[in-house]
């Protein structure tokens, strides 16, 4: 630990060097200027108006502020037309006191009788297929990184952080507040952001922002500047075609406190096959801790961490030889997520082919930081006693450092483990950044001593619609010497109309990184894929694809492992609806038995096959929508028939919602038939945005397992929460009802002090 603490020293000592070596930022903007200006080349600058007195957040825009001074209008669309004028006028202002940042708007609405109002949970993953408004903050003006906070209608609270244009942390979650209320024409809205959430350089600077209105009924996206419509949802990311804004006197600098301890108390019951069940009572205490270093750089200490709260993964059906990615959700590890993100690839798993129109899917690639190797083991926690971040930006700098200690668990012959990472990206140019990772195991999972990983990464970003992505790694581990590098190479045009992708992609023999996800090793993979979206003049479908993609997978020796061939024609619909028919042929070479269901095992071989999948995606404007598919086809020597409904939502009423889904597979082969079901089902009853119950159930039949995860949580005053979690696990191979295998009740406590 202490060859990792030493590592910190240094980091803080430079963040600090680089911090003190900032330039000051412009004067702010006269009082007679304009609020909103436009420049012929599609430039917008808006101007942030002092008021006198703090806001009453009611959203009811009653204040004479908003009278006295014009309101930001002129929105574009990016969806569905690009740059043109926006069909439902909307009217936002900005102003600021020296607490708060405020943001309302009036949202003007020709129907209001249409509008969409079915998603008022907190971080709600519907906000973006409801009516909602929301504002971006580009605190240090580097057109790369942004503060991103949205509401519903409804009253739903949803904020994230973006990181380079590209990935979007949405489990990020700070302090603030708003409100929303209906009017004759629409809806109006006012938020407050506290200056104390966010960072940015002291005194007077030009910040980065955009304002973004969702128009479900319609379909329509609009923004305060040109936004680009190939990038879909993704267009909030882009920072750097974010109006300017000026006039903004932010307060004297001054270092942040936050101290935000927990209590724990509960009793848990374990019931092993073939032994007595046991209990155990639940009881601990511990907490974190935040202190601003620098205006842009944040320490955060973590002691004897507990994260019962957080709700148990969603199971995912695999019929693969390779483990599945699951994201993140413990607190200590989101803030700062993206900063971690390395050769281009999110850290975060990639979403389903069914609703990734346009956007091919790297699995392959490395995540080389993957937080859930911290503290998990064999899907079982691992007590965290101690451990530290640093996270932000000094001047073209960003910087990120962990370094975590766990625990021994004796019962299972784990020792206490050092874990550190080290991330310095630098921006260069208008959208690019070169950087370097750094990680390390005390004790590496080869063998005795450590285990290291240390990468060079590039991402180049040149005029509107080309990236190009890259990096190299080599990893240290005990007993594996040479053949341990990696690197990738990805030029990727992204326009709207036409896409094309090529990659190269490697993996050594003994690149065995210790803190990373790799879903293979000892491979190379060459890559390419091609589209085409032209836009029909027409008032059903809104945008084709036409797609084909060729991923061509050998070993070290030069051997084929996988090969995929695979051509689509996806529409998109105006109604938000969307369809896909996609045809691939595989070939899969297996140097060992793959047992793909318990009891059945595919032999050693090569297996070519094809198979045509159907899909239809029913959009948010249902009252009962889903994302179906049907599959069918070859499955190694054998056949495979699949049904799959993700992603479905019932709304009952905005506050009552269940969310069901299933994944079946009927599969016949030579050495066994059988099915794999999946079934899943949430349940979210919202009090208030602050206040929700949800129950989340799922049966697998492959791992022959009900599990139950009902929790409760209030936040009863912004950052600091009431949680009370029952989970429960059973056997269903028992005859009756299906066994207990173990049970928590938990309940936590958490109080955020701000300072």
């Amino acid at each position: 630990m202490f060859r990792s603490v030493s590592i910190v020293g240094a980091l803080l000592c430079l963040t600090a060097s680089l911090a003190s070596a900032q330039s000051s930022g412009r004067q702010p903007a006269a009082a007679t200027d304009p609020v909103v200006t436009r420049t012929p080349e599609g430039q917008v600058t808006i101007r942030a108006i002092r008021v006198a007195r703090p806001l009453v957040l009611d959203g009811q825009l009653k204040e004479e502020i908003y009278a006295q001074v014009p309101p930001i209008d002129g929105f574009l669309q990016q969806e569905p037309l690009e740059g043109e004028p926006a069909t439902e006028p909307t009217e936002a202002w900005l102003f600021y006191d020296d607490r708060y940042i405020y943001v309302a708007a009036h949202l003007h609405d020709s129907q209001p009788d249409r509008e969409i109002i079915t998603e008022m949970r907190r971080d709600g993953q519907g906000t973006n297929d409801n009516e909602s408004f929301g504002v971006v903050f580009d605190t240090f003006h580097d057109r790369r990184n942004g503060f991103l906070f949205q509401i519903s209608l409804a009253g739903g609270l949803y904020d994230g952080y973006i990181t380079d244009e590209r990935d979007m942390n949405r489990d990020w979650s700070t302090v603030w507040d708003a409100r929303t209320a209906r009017v004759d024409d629409g809806w109006t809205v006012e938020m407050a952001i506290p200056f104390k959430s966010l960072r940015f350089p002291p005194g007077s600077h030009d910040w980065g922002v955009n304002l973004k209105r969702v128009v479900k009924w319609k379909n329509e996206n609009q923004y305060l500047t040109r936004m680009p419509g190939a990038l879909g949802r993704r267009a909030i990311n882009k920072l750097s075609s974010a109006a300017t804004l000026v006039g903004l006197e932010t307060p004297q600098a001054r270092r942040n406190f936050e101290l935000k301890p927990y209590a724990i108390g509960g009793v848990t019951t374990d019931r092993p096959v073939g032994a007595s069940s046991s209990n155990a009572a639940k009881r601990n205490v511990g907490g974190d801790m935040k202190i601003g270093i620098t205006d842009g750089i944040t320490a955060d200490v973590t002691y004897n961490t507990d994260f019962a709260q957080v709700e148990e993964d969603e199971q995912q059906a695999n019929l693969t030889r390779f483990s599945v990615l699951f994201p993140e959700k413990r607190e200590f590890f989101l803030e700062g997520q993206g900063i971690f993100a390395f050769g281009g690839v999110s850290n975060r798993p990639p979403g389903s082919g069914a609703t990734n129109f346009g956007n091919p899917i790297p699995a392959d690639v490395p995540v080389m930081f993957f937080s859930r190797r911290i503290g998990l083991q064999d899907g079982k926690e691992v007590p965290i006693d101690v451990g530290g971040r640093v996270t932000g930006k000094a001047g073209n700098y960003s910087i990120g450092v962990i370094d975590i200690r766990t625990g021994d668990v004796p019962a299972r012959a784990l020792d206490p483990t050092n874990f550190s990472v080290v991330r310095v990206k630098r921006d260069i140019l208008r959208r690019s950044a070169v950087g370097i990772l750094f990680t390390d195991r005390s004790r590496s999972t080869f063998g005795p001593g450590h285990g290291s990983t240390v990468g060079l990464d590039g991402v180049f970003s040149f005029f509107q619609n080309l990236n190009f992505n890259s990096y190299v790694a080599a990893s240290d581990n005990p007993g594996l010497s040479g053949e341990n590098l990696s690197y990738r190479g990805q030029l990727d045009y992204n326009a709207d109309k036409y896409g094309l992708q090529v990659e190269r992609l490697t993996l050594d023999q003994n690149f065995r990184p210790d803190l990373a996800f790799t879903r293979r090793t000892a491979f190379a993979r060459n890559s390419a894929y091609a589209r085409y979206s032209p836009r029909p003049h027409s008032t059903t479908v809104r945008k084709m694809f036409y797609e084909a993609q060729f991923d061509y997978i050998t070993d070290p020796s030069n051997r084929l492992q996988s090969r995929q061939a695979q051509v689509a024609v996806r529409a998109e619909f105006q109604n938000s609806d969307a369809a896909a028919i996609e045809l691939q042929q595989n070939y899969e070479s297996l140097d060992k038995p793959f047992e793909v269901s318990p009891g059945v095992s595919i032999p050693v071989g090569g297996y070519g096959f094809r198979e045509a999948h159907v899909i239809y995606n029913f959009g948010p404007q249902r009252p009962l929508s889903a994302n179906v598919s049907l599959e069918r086809g070859e499955f190694y020597n054998g056949t495979r028939t699949g049904v799959s409904a993700s992603r479905g939502r019932v709304q009952i009423t905005p506050q009552l919602m269940v969310e069901p889904g299933i994944t079946l597979n009927i599969v016949r082969m030579p050495e066994g038939d059988f099915t794999s079901t999946l079934v899943t089902g949430r349940a979210t009853y919202t009090v208030t945005p602050r206040m929700s119950a949800s129950a989340l159930m799922q049966y697998n039949s492959t791992a022959s397992t009900f599990n139950t995860n009902i929790r409760f949580r209030w936040e009863y005053q912004p950052g600091s929460d009431l949680f009370v979690v029952l989970t429960d696990n059973r056997d269903t191979l028992t005859t009756g009802f299906p066994a207990l295998r173990n049970r928590a009740f938990i309940v936590k406590f958490t109080r955020l002090f701000r300072m």
